[in-house]
């Protein structure tokens, strides 16, 4: 089975970090960088409510497709469909996402706080859904530091990928509900890892992350995740593509059960 390991600088020369507002442009590779910041308008812009459902599915569609046949351009990322469900079965693969904390974190006692029954993700106004899992930490202050050590949470890649889009302008009182969130697709699943609610990002469009490197630190941002009564967790969301390019959620509660934990 190949396993790829291309470095940062072979996909994007190494960017710097950057706003969701600014992106940075870099010539070594300007095919794959165009579908991070075709991704990164087009969530904002269903956040944002400025493109309806129909026309969302459809350009997220040609994007996941378009990213799909520019790896599989590379030799090292032709996975078929037995090495990917080898791949998600393995406890080797993946990175447990917060430094620090292991299982015992995520909420519930089964997982069972994942619901994806309603999900719809071109339709800002859909509600009801949960297709996630949270990861709670010991902050009972609730200032994104952690009681046990008294330093920041960081968040680390589950798996290795490309970084398709960022938020870093949340502030409080807007009703936006991810706060500030991190999409990173991952070529060998051919599927989309979402970090919702942080506190700082460290990473920017582009850029090639590894399992386990540190992408950004916990926080209380988002709608919900700013009350009072909301404990501070990390959001975790995976959306496996399907043959039609568009998202299917599932449930990462039995990869965190096997996910290297990291300190």
């Amino acid at each position: 089975m190949r396993i790829a390991g291309i470095a940062g600088a072979l996909l994007m020369g190494g960017l710097n970090v950057a706003s969701s507002q600014v992106l940075t442009s870099n010539l070594d590779q300007p095919a794959l960088y165009t579908y991070c910041q075709q991704f990164q308008t087009l969530y904002t812009q269903i956040r944002e409510q400025r493109i309806q459902p129909d026309s969302a599915r459809m350009r997220f569609s040609a994007i996941m497709r378009g990213l799909q046949v520019r790896f599989q351009s590379m030799e090292s990322y032709r996975v078929d469909s037995l090495q990917r469900d080898s791949l998600r079965r393995s406890g080797r693969y993946f990175a447990f996402p917060l430094r620090g904390y292991s299982t015992n974190a995520i909420g519930g006692t089964h997982g069972e706080g994942f619901r994806s029954k309603g999900f719809n993700l071109f339709d800002y106004n859909a509600k009801g859904s949960h297709p996630a899992q949270d990861i709670f930490v010991v902050d009972r202050n609730q200032d994104g530091i952690d009681d046990r050590t008294g330093q920041p949470i960081d968040i680390l890649a589950m798996s290795s990928g490309l970084v398709v889009g960022i938020e870093t302008g949340w502030k409080p009182g807007s009703d936006y509900r991810g706060g500030n969130w991190i999409w990173v697709y991952d070529p060998n699943l051919h599927g989309l890892f979402y970090y919702a609610h942080n506190n700082q990002v460290d990473v920017a469009p582009g850029q090639w992350v590894q399992s386990g490197q540190k992408i950004g630190e916990m926080g209380r941002t988002g709608f919900n995740a700013y009350k009072t009564r909301s404990p501070t967790h990390l959001h975790l969301m995976y959306l496996q593509i399907q043959p039609d390019g568009l998202p299917q959620p599932l449930n990462t509660y039995p990869w965190l059960l096997t996910a290297k934990t990291v300190k």
